[in-house]
């Protein structure tokens, strides 16, 4: 890098800081209550509807709807409209919407245009690379057999069922061995579970996305941080599964880091087996510390979680101390699992794009955007059981998050001939590469240069 170029970069971080502004996106906001309280969904769904200029109803690009009447009768299930309102909903509109049928019903909503500019970098061009893939896609779509699904359901229902009958052996049995195998089988299998409820829990309602709270935590919280906040703004300040890990893990490049963030291999070590039911105490902490949070915010599926012990408890005929003792191991291990998993799944390498990194523009394609923050692995898309197990299929996945992973796969024809012809930036690896790229990431100081980025 040039002397110039490097005061440049250097200079725009600062300038980040003390305006309070994104780094590689300066006309943008810096994210409200992005770094206060406990970084949890609610409070970021608050700071964005204060960000976002919906004026208490939901917007999509530059107009604003009323959608309160048609929250029953919305096809992906109500929740969705319930935890959106107030905000901007343009990238989850245009990434959870393949049939064009959808623009049609919108219009019916329309109230007035907004007072404001969006508060995202993002375009949707009609001739630009996201929509007009997703004219190919639905076209395909249309002519894959709909039993594709049926390969995931009964993979992930399969793995459920593995799950607790293991974890009642686990319990049950006075052999070592066997209650060591039955230990690991029942780890293993509730974390790929949750993985693999993570492909329903995008799309409309249904059953098996409640299986993601089999391990303490809330799919409810989860369609916030991951699907209306990650995948929509992903490695950007408004994701959440990036602020969410901080002050202790830093996964952005900046210089102004606390001493402890170059050991973040090592607290990751101690701190991920603990996070799914860290995750449950921090939801349990708020009913305490917001009013009305458990009115407002609380389901019956939050109980869930508590089903597992219960199950072993009465199928195992252990004692209550065993039982309990048992689950905190297998739910240890399993979350230990499940975010060694998901953190070296696709986003956090040097080579990958994060906030602070060099743009070639402050305005781009949202589908060519979801391509520089991710890469995805040649050794994990070659089975369908590794992909609906270790996130795979991640770049489709990201494009296209409502389809299963099943039908994802028949994308990549049209899909590639779309990236030649737009030029879009999507790169293949290896598991290793990205499990070696994101403990590099955690020492990274320095943005990345356009050139530099492969």
């Amino acid at each position: 890098m040039a002397p110039k170029e490097a005061d440049y970069i250097e200079l725009a971080h600062k300038r980040a800081i003390e305006k309070k502004t994104h780094v590689s996106f300066p006309q943008l906001k810096y994210p409200s209550l992005r770094d206060e309280g406990l970084r949890d969904p609610v409070q970021w769904l608050t700071g964005k509807a204060m960000d976002d200029g919906a004026e208490g109803l939901w917007r999509v690009h530059n107009k604003l709807y009323d959608l309160d009447q048609y929250m029953d009768n919305h096809p992906g299930g109500k929740e969705w409209l319930e935890l959106s309102k107030g905000t901007d909903i343009t990238e989850a509109f245009e990434a959870h919407h393949i049939n064009p049928i959808a623009e049609s019903v919108l219009k019916k909503f329309y109230v007035r245009d907004a007072k404001t500019p969006r508060n995202s970098p993002f375009t949707f061009h009609e001739d630009g690379f996201y929509r007009t893939l997703k004219k190919k896609a639905w076209e395909k779509i249309k002519t894959i057999p709909k039993t594709e699904n049926h390969r995931s359901d009964l993979l992930t229902d399969t793995l459920l069922i593995t799950c607790l009958a293991s974890s009642t052996l686990a319990s049950w049995t006075e052999n070592y061995w066997i209650g060591m195998i039955a230990y690991i089988v029942a780890s293993f299998s509730l974390a790929w579970t949750m993985v693999a409820a993570h492909n329903y829990i995008h799309r409309k309602t249904n059953f098996r996305m409640y299986y993601f709270n089999i391990g303490l935590w809330s799919y409810r919280d989860f369609r916030v941080s991951h699907s209306l906040s990650h995948h929509l703004y992903p490695n950007t300040l408004m994701d959440l599964e990036i602020s969410g890990f901080e002050p202790i893990i830093f996964w952005n490049p900046r210089k102004n880091r606390p001493f402890y963030a170059k050991y973040a291999y090592l607290i990751e070590q101690v701190l991920f087996p603990l996070s799914l039911i860290l995750n449950f105490l921090k939801r349990f902490s708020l009913i305490f510390l917001r009013p009305n949070f458990f009115k407002q915010h609380y389901r019956w599926h939050d109980v869930i979680g508590l089903l597992l012990p219960l199950w072993m408890y009465f199928t195992s005929g252990s004692s209550f101390s065993h039982t309990v003792y048992t689950w905190l191991w297998i739910n240890c291990t399993a979350s230990y699992i499940f975010f060694t998993i998901g953190s070296n799944a696709a986003h956090h390498h040097p080579d990958i794009f994060k906030d602070g990194d060099e743009v070639s523009d402050v305005t781009p394609d949202w589908g060519m955007h979801e391509l520089e923050a991710v890469m995805d692995r040649k050794d994990v898309n070659d089975s369908h059981f590794k992909v609906l197990t270790l996130f795979g299929h991640h770049a489709l996945h990201h494009l296209f998050p409502t389809l299963d992973h099943a039908v994802l796969e028949h994308l990549y024809p049209i899909f590639l001939e779309h990236c030649e012809k737009y030029r879009a930036n999507f790169r293949i690896t290896s598991q290793l590469d990205l499990y070696l790229g994101q403990i590099r990431m955690t020492l990274k100081t320095k943005p990345t240069l356009l050139s530099e980025r492969r």
